[in-house]
């Protein structure tokens, strides 16, 4: 049994210590996915609900599979329902006559994946590639946490390249994929809360 998971079958029995070190130990991977998935803009409060959903999943949770891969499923589903919710919400504002925002050239500072890069891609190659290339999963955990299968992500990827060669370059992907996501220091974990209290639900990484 991995480190996480023995964390999260200790807060699920009621160690509030262990239930700290479970948010701070995994914070930084929920930040990078949120952050990738969602944006920045949305990525506080998919992180927030993330945890949410988590704590109030956790006394269900057996063990049976990794807790890591168990919480990215949920962190997962929170940044995609962020981005539909934010869909809906600018589908309304323009029914509303609103004016919509200018647009911005995706790109690459620094050699790495802007948030704009990765928002040509739809929410679900979106989350394929920042399992794979972003967070070091394997094509079978991916898969596990995003429910579908491994040939399918395999599918998401690839055409996740295709479409950001086609926009930034073959030497923009292959050497920014591995550091996508999010500013220096991005999802840093939070300070530890005093022994016996719970942590905090972190904030997601500051613009």
């Amino acid at each position: 049994m991995d480190d996480v998971t023995a964390l999260a079958l200790a807060a699920r029995d009621g160690d509030r210590v262990a239930l700290s070190s479970f948010v701070r130990t995994t914070w930084t991977d929920v930040a990078r996915l949120v952050t990738a998935v969602a944006g920045r803009d949305l990525a506080e409060d998919a992180a927030q609900d993330a945890y949410a959903r988590a704590l109030r999943a956790l006394p269900s949770f057996r063990g049976e599979a990794s807790a890591r891969v168990w919480l990215m499923t949920i962190a997962r589903r929170s940044a995609v329902d962020a981005v539909r919710g934010a869909a809906r919400r600018r589908r309304l504002a323009r029914l509303l006559g609103a004016r919509t925002e200018p647009a911005v050239e995706p790109g690459v500072a620094d050699g790495v994946l802007s948030q704009q890069a990765l928002a040509l891609l739809d929410p679900d190659r979106r989350a394929a590639f920042a399992l794979t290339q972003l967070l070091g999963f394997d094509y079978a955990a991916a898969a596990a946490i995003c429910g579908c299968p491994v040939g399918t992500i395999r599918s998401r990827v690839a055409r996740a390249r295709e479409v950001l060669v086609a926009e930034l370059g073959p030497v923009a992907v292959t050497g920014g994929a591995a550091t996508a996501g999010g500013p220096p220091g991005a999802g840093a974990p939070a300070a530890p809360a005093p022994a016996g209290e719970p942590a905090p639900v972190p904030p997601a990484p500051a613009p």
